[in-house]
């Protein structure tokens, strides 16, 4: 687009990163956000939260998990749903139960966190944690 003198703003990168997750193209997505903070415009949550849901839904969980704990901003209860319902997915227990623990700092009564983190505790066979729960 740039070679052709049209400027992509913050929406149009949206659009494009999300296709990249909607493709399940990890590189190119992680490519294009660079590529947004290299045109001097600071990504927004929705610009991270299409990262994480990309690297979440190829299995990447500990890059997933990475690039959180490195974003400029702090994440909010979509991304850590984000992360949540990749691990519960690709069945990684000790993930999801970060995510539904960091969740629920940010959503404290949010029934379906609940409910997914007591199903962790569960798959695990920790009681009192679900009983906790």
């Amino acid at each position: 687009m740039m070679n052709q003198g049209v400027n992509p703003d913050e929406v149009t990168y949206l659009g494009i990163l999300s296709s990249c997750w909607h493709a399940g193209l990890v590189k190119e997505g992680q490519d294009y956000l660079n590529s947004m903070i290299e045109h001097g415009m600071e990504p927004e949550m929705d610009h991270y939260s299409c990262i994480v849901d990309l690297l979440g839904q190829a299995g990447l969980l500990l890059e997933a998990c990475d690039f959180i704990r490195n974003m400029p901003i702090c994440p909010n209860a979509v991304i850590w749903g984000s992360l949540l319902s990749s691990s519960m997915l690709h069945g990684d227990v000790w993930i999801g139960i970060e995510a539904a623990k960091s969740r629920l700092l940010l959503e404290p009564r949010c029934p379906a966190t609940l409910q997914q983190l007591a199903n962790l505790y569960a798959s695990v066979g920790w009681r009192n944690q679900v009983a906790q729960v």
